[in-house]
């Protein structure tokens, strides 16, 4: 089975124009819970000035529903912001690292070295407030400032993370330039660096090699895949990274493909559709555009 993490709370709103509003964003989690999603990204807990469309995620939290198969995210950037996610009630905290300095000092005001320690010990205080941390290694695949990014210092970064033992280690592309060969190289060498910890994948479809790439990803050895309801995303940070890889699309090729993400498609669709209303106009994904098609296969793993 693949696990996919819905992201369209918060990293798929942070970067759109459109000010959602907290009731309308608790209403897309509870879709989400309804189309079998059961680790979603709510929100972040950083500087509402320098992110506006993440304003008030401590009072959202509040307004969902506690379920104990359910696990809100949130993302967090240094203590403070653990501080507050805590006081919050939220499940996990996902943290942040990047992998150039530019890029890092830009997003979070340190140099990458300095945001992988940040990172890792934001993973150890939230587990030792009972909590989970994960993190994120941001422009694991390419830099818009720099441009190329080593495999061999994204490798090194996971293993400095793994020793604070987080959920998952995610491998984000996020400004949309990976290619499937050189995530199938960086996914597996990160795989054999810090096993058994989970690899997550987390694709910006800016080149439209978005799905190949979260495919390729899988085959390569990562267990769990970021998606965002309708393709909504972005980052504030970097130049032309536009959406995320759309949830409704990724189920459709998975659950297509024989393998189980335990996510209801046509659910998944009535969801992107209600968020078009939402955002103003058509969303991203093309499979709620196309529809489901009828005689798709329930997910079963091979």
């Amino acid at each position: 089975m693949i696990e996919i993490v819905e992201v369209g709370p918060r990293d798929g709103l942070q970067n759109e124009k459109v000010l959602v509003s907290l009731e309308d964003k608790a209403e897309m989690i509870a879709r989400s819970i309804a189309y079998g999603a059961r680790r979603i990204e709510v929100g972040s807990f950083v500087n509402p000035r320098k992110v506006p469309q993440m304003a008030g995620t401590d009072e959202l939290v509040a307004m969902l529903p506690r379920r104990d198969d359910v696990t809100y995210i949130g993302l967090v950037m240094n203590q403070r912001g653990l501080d507050r996610a805590l006081e919050a009630g939220i499940d996990e905290a996902g943290a942040v690292c990047v992998a150039t300095d530019t890029f890092a000092m830009r997003n979070q005001g340190q140099t990458s070295d300095q945001s992988v320690m940040g990172a890792a010990d934001i993973v150890r205080n939230a587990i030792a407030a009972g909590k989970g941390g994960q993190v994120t290694i941001g422009a694991a695949f390419g830099c818009p400032f720099e441009g190329e990014v080593a495999q061999a210092h994204v490798v090194v970064m996971a293993r400095k993370l793994a020793e604070a033992n987080p959920r998952e280690i995610a491998l984000a592309d996020t400004i949309g330039v990976a290619s499937p060969g050189e995530v199938d190289a960086l996914v597996r060498a990160v795989v054999a660096a810090v096993g058994p910890i989970p690899v997550r994948v987390h694709f910006h479809n800016t080149r439209n090699t978005g799905l190949a790439n979260a495919w390729i990803a899988v085959a390569a050895g990562a267990r769990v895949v970021d998606a965002s309801l309708g393709g909504l995303g972005g980052c504030p940070f970097a130049p032309k990274a536009t959406g995320n890889v759309p949830t409704e699309d990724v189920v459709y090729m998975f659950e297509r493909s024989g393998l189980a993400t335990g996510l209801d498609l046509d659910r998944v669709i009535e969801a992107s559709h209600w968020m078009e209303g939402v955002m103003g106009g058509p969303l991203r994904g093309m499979v709620s555009n196309a529809g489901n098609f009828p005689g798709v296969a329930l997910g079963k793993d091979i």
